[in-house]
């Protein structure tokens, strides 16, 4: 999945497979991981949230099953 470079203090990147509803994060640390079932609009909220790390973390983390690839 492609990612797109964010600038936030706790994401490097965003990708979104809109086939899938799957979200790809990747993390300072260097840690990828995915979550299903996202709807679109959710990838679509996250990226232009003013703030990349508040959005995930309020509305992402928590609310969707994720694993690390």
């Amino acid at each position: 999945m492609e990612r797109v470079t964010v600038i936030s203090s706790n994401l490097v990147s965003v990708g979104f497979d809109a086939d899938a509803n799957t979200l790809e994060v990747e993390f300072k640390g260097g840690k990828v991981y995915q979550y299903f079932d996202v709807p679109a609009h959710e990838h679509e909220a996250l990226m232009q949230a003013p703030s990349h790390g508040i959005y995930f973390n309020q509305n992402i983390r928590k609310s969707y099953r994720f694993a690390e690839l």
